[in-house]
């Protein structure tokens, strides 16, 4: 589904990608690991438009025929431990405009629907301002699956989230890989990466060091070949 090649990203004189080669078949959860500045952030950026890239090539290919990132952007959904809200807004009125944006007209149940899922149901027409961190970041939650995407980039969508929201999340997302979206997940919490992944890709420096199917590994051998040394990772 999405063809990543040579690909590179400068900031001035430090490399934040590569000439890195992905490529990501339809369905595929991709767990990435890295410490901080290996270039996950920047990928999924890169993945999701919001930036361009220094040199080489990201394409998105389908059965019979290929789009580029214009065409795809309306099945992308792009969440961030960033939550971008506007927080003199009411939850409904973030995500009708956000509605606007990938260019959908749900009616108001639709949207009541999707805040009542994500734990927000009662406080729909509330300024995002009076929310907690946890809480918005639910309402980010809520915004990525708006449309239905078949492409989610997650950058450590963890962040903010009490167990509860935490649990809420993994159904979310185990749900959207169980009905064959493709996921790439940025994320430092190793077991958790594990366990909702199917794959696993650790980038250093911006390139990547390891790429290799969950199948192939336990969390043990994971841990004492490849993160022990590779990332800053926690590891439980």
């Amino acid at each position: 589904m999405i063809e990543v090649r040579g690909l590179s990203k400068y900031f001035g004189r430090f490399v934040a990608l590569r000439n890195l080669d992905l490529a990501v078949k339809q369905g595929e959860f991709i767990a990435l690991f890295g410490r901080n500045g290996a270039g996950k952030s920047t990928l999924l950026r890169l993945l999701a438009g919001l930036s361009r890239p220094s040199s080489g090539k990201i394409q998105y290919v389908r059965p019979g025929g290929s789009q580029n990132r214009m065409n795809i952007r309306s099945e992308i959904g792009y969440l961030s431990h960033l939550t971008s809200l506007y927080l003199d807004l009411t939850a409904m009125e973030n995500l009708r405009f956000y509605s606007q944006l990938m260019n959908i007209r749900p009616d108001e149940e639709v949207l009541l629907q999707k805040i009542a899922r994500v734990g927000l149901g009662g406080r729909e027409r509330e300024p995002v301002r009076n929310y907690s961190r946890g809480m918005q970041q639910r309402l980010a939650i809520a915004r990525a699956f708006l449309h239905d995407p078949e492409i989610l980039l997650l950058d450590e969508p963890f962040t903010g989230l009490d167990q509860s929201g935490s649990d809420l999340l993994k159904r979310i997302l185990l749900d959207a890989h169980s009905r064959g979206k493709t996921c790439i997940m940025a994320i430092h919490d190793a077991p958790l990466g594990y366990e909702l992944a199917d794959r696993l890709v650790i980038l250093e420096r911006g390139a990547a060091v390891l790429d290799s199917p969950k199948s192939a590994l336990s969390l043990i051998e994971f841990r004492d070949q490849y993160l022990k040394n590779a990332t800053d990772s926690t590891i439980s």
